[in-house]
């Protein structure tokens, strides 16, 4: 797999992993809580236990090989997550990808943070539930919500996220007792971290406030050119 912007990295097919027990606390514990004790994120959260997280971790995380995760939209839209496994540099980037751009852009990288704006939650949900049929990636919606919540900005989600998102967590394994629970901590914590300007639109709405670039980290590039992914 080839990704321009990213020919330094071993890139690879990552959506086989998302079946994998240990997936989605890897992806998704460090959302959870920060406190100790009860209030602090476990794999169990997400119906996984320590020693599947960690068997998952050291393949997720392997700097031979960075998995990537599609989610191509049915309007054209594609956003793709990439574990991002530099030595000294570790991280997921999130790229967007419109029907009417030449380039993909950067959402976040480094350490999360976003490049602009992230998405509010209208959007991730509108892109969850309208996969490419005919594209490569991830095509179920449960799990397209999961990988993509990372990139939720928005100070007050709907009062339907919640629910939402729980249900997703149980189609992804989590205990039907706890994924209540759990949705709440993950919001909660997104909500609190997210750094949302009112004058800033979604990133898919083409503005220019919406698209301020950002600098990869060997500063040669501001954008990544497309088509940015490539059989090989």
């Amino acid at each position: 797999m080839l990704i321009n912007g990213y020919e330094e990295g071993p890139l690879v097919a990552g959506e086989p992993l998302l079946a994998r027990p240990g997936f989605w606390s890897n992806h998704l514990m460090a959302m959870g809580g920060t406190g100790t004790g009860a209030e602090r994120a476990v794999p169990e959260w997400f119906g996984d236990d320590g020693a599947d997280t960690d068997a998952l971790t050291e393949i997720l995380f392997d700097p031979e090989r960075w998995p990537v995760f599609r989610v191509p939209a049915a309007d054209g839209t594609g956003l793709v997550v990439i574990y991002r496994n530099l030595v000294g540099d570790y991280g997921i980037d999130h790229l967007l990808t419109r029907p009417d751009r030449s380039r993909a852009r950067r959402i976040t990288g480094g350490d999360g943070g976003f490049s602009g704006t992230g998405l509010p939650w209208h959007e991730l949900v509108r892109i969850a539930d309208s996969p490419d049929p005919e594209a490569d990636g991830v095509q179920d919606s449960a799990a397209r919500l999961l990988l993509l919540l990372p990139l939720l900005d928005e100070l007050d989600a709907p009062r339907t996220a919640p629910a939402r998102l729980s249900a997703a967590l149980i189609a992804a394994g989590a205990p039907h007792e706890t994924a209540p629970s759990t949705a709440e901590s993950l919001l909660t914590h997104l909500m609190g971290r997210a750094r949302h300007d009112s004058a800033w639109a979604s990133p898919l709405s083409g503005s220019q406030r919406a698209s301020l670039s950002c600098r990869r980290r060997t500063g040669r590039l501001n954008e990544l050119q497309v088509p940015f992914i490539q059989g090989c």
